[in-house]
């Protein structure tokens, strides 16, 4: 499944229509968390395939909170916008589903209930990775808006057999993946497909170099899709596009599952679940792939980027927060639900205690058996925690795609699609009154 990235660290994020303080000045509170005094029935929207198997097991164990289920497209697809249409209407459910990069949205328009009051919640912080849950509480102290679902550390998914053969070694460092690129042109394939249009996979390497597009001051948003971090993964891949080293075929199409199944394409950088992408669209190639760590920009370091995760949120409005949130916890914190998440819908767990499911310890067939989850457990600890993501996300990732479609196609450069991007997003920030710096 494909996740968008993450968002975090927002120090003191007081903005417009997402201040700390109430209109008359004084400080906002975490909402009340008692217990209701009777049977409760919450409502939660999710997309996550088969997820009302994952509800059963806890309405089956809980008659006196019941969960109905809500399903629905991804959140850009549909089901972010039926959100905001919810909460002005005053009807939105109890729990939603949301990506971490689109938090900042509904933290903006102050649509998320701040679950520091649940004192379970906050006692959980512990259970996650420390990334994650920067996430879900923006780097503000006492406050927490939602319990960090699913994660998407990235590695090195390639061709075992195609690199033995060819003599080629498996890349560690970015300059080694170039070099090892120009040999597989050689051999007949490419190291990769290029994603012309799903910026997310871009975000996630600029995330690995270092790079922040958006920070904030307390009132102020900056945005810099060009830092030097990100200007110089633009122009790694913009080398290699301008040398066709690698294809640009359209990510999640059939073209695209083809280029993996005829072996075309010998390498994917991607998340976790792409463990699953690559087993259900290029089955010919079954036993062939291995994963490596994500290739580094300077020799012996051991940074990854991150590609994806989703929260489980409560909504403003709802009025059984206490009930929402030990849903949403044990959702996101039991064996159980952890186990069955992973068996109906190949998620990676944010919660540290999902390193140790068997479906996730075990070797892949695959994979040649290999266990392929330890690489990925050891790449989410090595994860920035300080990438933020602004609060028109959507926007910016549809301007930036629009430009690398371009750029692939030899009417632009990456470097110029981001600052396209960044000027659209600056005037985006500024049409929704949210304060911007130029």
């Amino acid at each position: 499944m494909r996740r968008s990235i993450a968002v975090v660290l927002l120090s003191t994020l007081a903005l417009t229509a997402c201040s700390s303080t109430d209109s008359s000045g004084a400080e906002k509170t975490a909402a009340s968390c008692a217990p209701a005094s009777g049977p409760v029935t919450l409502t939660f929207t999710s997309w996550v395939p088969d997820i009302q198997k994952v509800v059963d097991i806890w309405n089956k164990a809980n008659p006196a909170i019941q969960v109905t289920v809500q399903t629905g497209p991804n959140g850009n697809g549909g089901t972010y916008q039926n959100f905001f249409n919810q909460l002005k209407a005053g009807n939105a459910p109890d729990l939603g589903q949301i990506e971490y990069d689109a938090l900042p949205s509904f933290r903006v328009q102050d649509g998320l209930t701040d679950l520091a009051g649940c004192s379970d919640v906050t006692a959980a912080k512990d259970q996650f990775v420390d990334w994650t849950w920067n996430q879900v509480s923006f780097g503000e102290q006492g406050h927490v808006y939602a319990v960090p679902q699913d994660a998407g550390p990235m590695a090195l998914f390639y061709r075992k057999d195609l690199f033995e053969k060819n003599n080629i070694k498996v890349p560690t460092t970015w300059q080694e993946y170039a070099d090892a690129a120009v040999k597989v042109k050689a051999a007949g394939g490419y190291i990769t497909n290029f994603s012309n249009s799903d910026i997310n996979q871009f975000a996630g390497f600029a995330w690995q170099a270092g790079a922040h597009w958006f920070t904030n001051d307390g009132t102020n948003w900056t945005v810099d899709l060009t830092d030097p971090a990100t200007t110089k993964v633009a122009g790694y891949w913009q080398d290699l596009i301008d040398k066709k080293l690698v294809s640009a075929v359209p990510p999640w199409t059939d073209e695209w599952n083809n280029a993996y199944n005829e072996s075309k394409a010998w390498t994917w950088v991607s998340a976790v679940w792409g463990a699953n992408s690559i087993a259900t669209g290029a089955p010919k190639t079954s036993g062939k792939w291995a994963v490596a760590p994500m290739p580094q920009w300077n020799a012996g370091d051991q940074v990854a980027g991150n590609w994806g995760g989703s929260s489980t949120a409560v909504f403003k409005g709802s009025k059984h927060p206490y009930e929402a949130a030990k849903f949403a916890l044990w959702l996101n914190t039991s064996s159980e639900a952890l186990t069955e998440l992973n068996k109906v819908a190949n998620l990676y767990p944010a919660a540290k205690s999902g390193s140790a499911l068997p479906a996730l310890s075990e070797g892949v067939a695959f994979y040649g058996d290999q266990k392929i989850y330890d690489v990925f457990s050891t790449a989410s600890g090595q994860v920035k925690p300080d990438f933020t993501w602004g609060p028109t996300m959507t926007q910016t990732y549809a301007d930036a795609s629009d430009g690398f479609k371009a750029a692939v196609s030899g009417q632009g450069t990456l470097l110029k699609a981001l600052q396209d991007a960044q000027a659209s997003t600056i005037q985006t920030l500024k049409s929704q009154s949210i304060p911007v710096k130029e």
